[in-house]
């Protein structure tokens, strides 16, 4: 053996050496031990959510016919996000993040978000009394992100761009997006499979057919989780013959 070759193995074992021994030790900081665990802590969400134990990386279906509340469900949640755990001594049990609420049928009512929002700042004071917290609304309506989409093609372009919106409103904010919302997430399914029947010489896009277009979206965001932890709660409408069905969950990963 050269003189060469058997340096390169000494330092070859100190580096292994100094690598276990830092794994050992484990130092970390509070705020890096906070980090962590609230990473991997479940959530605490509002009913009817509250019986999953959801954690970051869960991707969260909610299925049910058009009625059944599940936009509602979303907006409680969110709210219960963007909210503070404490704010001016009054505990509001909020989780003090960002969320990214993306609309596929357009339905979101803002205004009806806002209404919803304002009953929990004032339910520490009382509704009869019309007082509120104005700073407050203002900060939590700042950490609710909305976009809206018109079709499949939209909504797999912002998918490809969320890394980068998600940095730079991290960056804004200082916080960040804890849950992603894909409301009705198969909104374009029918607008889909109808531009298929069109002519190729009417449609260039016609090659993206109905299943890749689901595997896109599904690769999109798990390489999205990949980079930003957090948990997504998408709504899927489907027609039961039984008019009573209610919105049932489903949770993958």
């Amino acid at each position: 053996e050269t003189r060469v070759s058997v340096d390169r193995k000494r330092k070859m074992k100190k580096k292994e050496r100094e690598e276990i021994e830092s794994w050992i030790k484990g130092d970390e900081t509070g705020a890096q031990m906070l980090k962590r665990v609230w990473r991997v802590r479940p959530f605490i969400l509002p009913p009817p959510l509250h019986r999953v134990p959801l954690r970051v990386g869960n991707v969260l279906e909610l299925v049910g016919p058009s009625p059944s509340a599940k936009t509602q469900i979303l907006i409680q949640t969110a709210i219960t996000c963007i909210l503070p755990k404490h704010w001016n001594g009054i505990h509001y049990g909020g989780f003090d993040h960002l969320v990214l609420f993306i609309d596929l049928d357009s339905r979101f009512d803002i205004n009806r978000f806002a209404q919803l929002l304002l009953h929990r700042i004032m339910e520490p004071y009382g509704e009869a009394s019309g007082d509120y917290d104005k700073s407050l609304f203002d900060l939590c309506m700042t950490r609710f992100l909305y976009v809206r989409c018109s079709d499949s093609f939209q909504f797999l372009q912002t998918l490809k761009t969320l890394n980068w919106r998600l940095d730079k409103e991290k960056e804004v904010h200082g916080a960040s997006v804890h849950l992603l919302m894909i409301d009705s997430i198969g909104a374009f399914h029918w607008m889909d499979r109808a531009s298929m029947l069109l002519p190729l010489k009417e449609n260039s896009r016609k090659k993206l057919f109905l299943q890749s277009v689901s595997e896109a979206v599904v690769q999109d965001i798990k390489k999205l989780l990949q980079v930003h932890p957090m948990l997504v709660i998408a709504t899927k409408s489907v027609i039961f013959w039984n008019k009573q069905s209610t919105a049932s969950v489903e949770v993958k990963g």
